[in-house]
C-alpha cells in the first residue's frame, strides 16, 4: 500500500507467507502490493536493516541556489533565527520561487546545520548527593489551586523545604511574597520537625523579595547570621538559571499536583480559616513523606545536631496607634483598642500573623493582612459604636469590619430595605451578639434569614441565643420531729 514502510519484522513476515503461498496470495495477506513483494524479493539485501542509507534525492531541492550564498550567513550571524522567519525572507527576496510548502525541506536542512556546525547547547549534569548534606527552599505560586477562605479566593505561594538525598520535604503556607521572614520561620520550622541540620543550605536569589540595596544588605546580614546559628553553609544558584535547583523545582510541579489531587477528592476547595488550609497541606505532606522513610533513615544520623534553642523568626518595629484607632504595618492597617489612642506600641511581624506589645503586654494579636488591606477586630471599635451607630454607615474601614461573610450579606439586605439610621442600629446590634461568644451560632441564622427573604429582628435573635433564665424558687426544707426519730431508730433494732 502507498506510504506503508517495511520494517524487518513485516519483511521476515511476508517471507514465512511466501513459503506457503504465490506471491499475490502472501502479499494480498501482508497487505502490500504485488508490485512491493517483486521489489522485496529482487533486493538483495535480506532485510530493511541491512541496507545502507539513501544517496540519491526523490525530488530537486528549492533551496540549493540559495544555501550557501543567502540562508547560510544569516544562519551564522543570527543561530536563533527559525525556519519560518528565513522561509519569508527568501519568498521576499526570490517572489514565485520559493513556496509555503517548502517549509519542512527548509526546516530539515538548518536542523541538521545546526547539529553538525551550530553553536554548542546547553546540557545538564545530573547530581550525586550523599545523604545528610544539603537541603533547598524555595517558594511556588499556588493561587492556581483555586483555594478559597470562607468563600474568598486565597491569593498565595507555598514555601517547601526539602532534603535533597532522601526527598523528605515540609511545606508551610506564606501570604504575601517571598520574604526573609517567611524563609527563616519554615526553614526553622522544617529543622526542628526534622531534627537534625544538614551542612549546606540551597536557595535562588533572595534578593528577589526586596527593593533597594539597603535592604538587600539587611537581608544578607540576617540570613548569615541565621545560617550561623544553625551551622549551615549558604549556596544559592547562578541568577535565572532555575535548573540548578532542579531537585526541589521537579519537586514544586508534584506538591501542586498532590495538592490538587486531594482537593479534588476532597470535593470542595473552600476552608473555613488559614488554619484549616495549613492543616490540609500538611497532612499531604506527610502523606508524600511516608514514601522516603527509607532513605530518610539513612539520612538522620549523619546530621547535625540542632541548637539550644531557635533563631528570631520574626521582625520587629514600632508604630503609634492613630486617632482613627488605627496602625500601619508593611502598608497593611490594623485595628486596635480605642484606649491605646496614641500610644505606641513594639510590632512583631511573623509569617502569618503580628503581634502588637505594649510595654511587654500583648494587646493585639491578627492575621496578617495582604498589601493595602486593612485588618480589623469588630470588638476594639464596638464600645464606640454602640455610642455612634451612624458612623457606620461610611466608614472607611468598615467593609473589613465584618468578622464573616454572613455579616456582610445581612449588610447589603438592611440598606437596601431599611433607613440609614435603622440600618446601623441593627447592624451595630448583631455586631454585639456576636462579641457575646456566639458569633458563628449567629452567622448560620443569618444565612438562614436572608435565605428566606426576610430582615433579621434583634430582639428573635437575643432571645433564641440568649433565652432569659428562669429563677428558682427557694426550696422547702421540712425538719423532722424527734418521735420519727425514735420510730426510725425502733425499727432498725427490731
Amino acid at each position: 500500500m502507498p506510504g506503508k514502510w517495511l520494517g524487518d519484522i513485516q519483511v521476515n513476515k511476508y517471507k514465512e507467507l511466501r513459503r506457503q503461498y504465490q506471491q499475490e496470495t502472501a502479499a494480498n495477506k501482508m497487505g502490500i502490493s504485488v508490485r512491493t513483494a517483486r521489489r522485496l524479493e529482487r533486493r538483495e539485501a535480506a532485510l530493511p536493516s541491512q541496507r545502507g542509507p539513501r544517496t540519491w534525492r526523490t525530488r530537486k531541492d528549492p533551496f540549493a541556489a540559495y544555501w550557501q550564498s543567502e540562508i547560510l550567513p544569516l544562519l551564522r550571524q543570527a543561530p536563533g533565527l527559525l525556519a519560518t522567519t528565513l522561509l519569508e525572507e527568501m519568498q521576499r527576496l526570490h517572489p514565485g520561487e520559493v513556496e509555503p510548502g517548502h517549509l519542512r525541506t527548509l526546516q530539515r536542512r538548518i536542523r541538521d546545520w545546526r547539529a553538525l556546525e551550530g553553536p554548542d547547547r546547553e546540557i545538564y549534569f545530573p547530581q550525586a548527593h550523599d545523604p545528610g548534606r544539603q537541603c533547598l527552599s524555595d517558594y511556588t505560586d499556588a493561587t492556581e489551586l483555586c483555594v478559597t477562605i470562607d468563600g474568598q479566593i486565597l491569593v498565595h505561594k507555598l514555601y517547601q523545604f526539602m532534603m535533597a538525598y532522601s526527598g523528605w520535604r515540609h511545606v508551610e503556607v506564606v501570604l504575601g511574597g517571598e520574604s526573609f521572614i517567611s524563609l527563616s520561620a519554615g526553614l526553622q520550622n522544617a529543622l526542628w520537625r526534622l531534627g537534625g541540620v544538614p551542612q549546606e543550605h540551597r536557595t535562588d536569589h533572595l534578593t528577589a523579595a526586596y527593593n533597594n540595596q539597603s535592604e538587600h544588605e539587611e537581608l544578607t546580614r540576617r540570613y548569615a547570621a541565621l545560617c550561623r546559628d544553625y551551622d549551615l553553609r549558604a549556596t544559592t544558584n547562578n541568577q535565572g538559571e532555575s535548573q540548578e535547583n532542579g531537585s526541589v523545582e521537579a519537586r514544586q510541579r508534584t506538591l501542586k499536583q498532590a495538592l490538587n489531587q486531594a482537593l479534588m477528592l476532597r470535593g470542595y476547595r473552600d476552608f473555613s480559616d488559614l488554619a484549616a488550609y495549613q492543616a490540609f497541606v500538611e497532612e499531604v505532606a506527610t502523606h508524600m513523606n511516608r514514601r522516603v522513610q527509607k532513605r530518610l533513615a539513612e539520612e538522620r544520623p549523619l546530621l547535625q545536631p540542632l541548637p539550644e534553642r531557635r533563631s528570631s523568626d520574626y521582625v520587629e518595629t514600632t508604630v503609634r496607634v492613630s486617632s482613627n484607632g488605627v496602625f500601619r504595618v508593611s502598608h497593611t492597617t490594623y485595628s486596635a483598642p480605642s484606649r491605646l489612642r496614641g500610644h505606641p506600641l513594639q510590632v512583631r511581624i511573623y509569617t502569618q500573623h503580628i503581634e502588637a506589645y505594649y510595654g511587654s503586654t500583648l494587646v493585639v494579636r491578627a492575621e496578617k493582612g495582604l498589601r493595602d488591606e486593612a485588618v480589623i477586630d469588630y470588638r476594639h471599635v464596638l464600645p464606640i459604636l454602640r455610642r455612634k451607630p451612624g458612623a457606620l454607615m461610611r466608614w472607611v474601614y468598615r467593609d473589613a469590619l465584618f468578622p464573616r461573610q454572613a455579616y456582610r450579606d445581612t449588610w447589603e439586605r438592611l440598606q437596601e430595605r431599611c433607613p440609614e439610621r435603622d440600618a446601623c442600629r441593627i447592624m451595630v446590634g448583631l455586631l454585639e451578639l456576636a462579641a457575646d461568644a456566639c458569633e458563628a451560632e449567629l452567622a448560620l441564622r443569618l444565612d438562614q434569614i436572608l435565605a428566606a427573604g426576610e430582615l433579621p429582628g434583634l430582639e428573635t435573635l437575643r432571645m433564641a441565643l440568649h433565652p432569659a433564665q428562669t429563677v428558682p424558687t427557694d426550696p422547702i426544707i421540712s425538719v423532722p420531729s424527734l418521735e420519727q426519730y425514735d420510730q426510725l431508730l425502733m425499727e432498725v433494732t427490731a
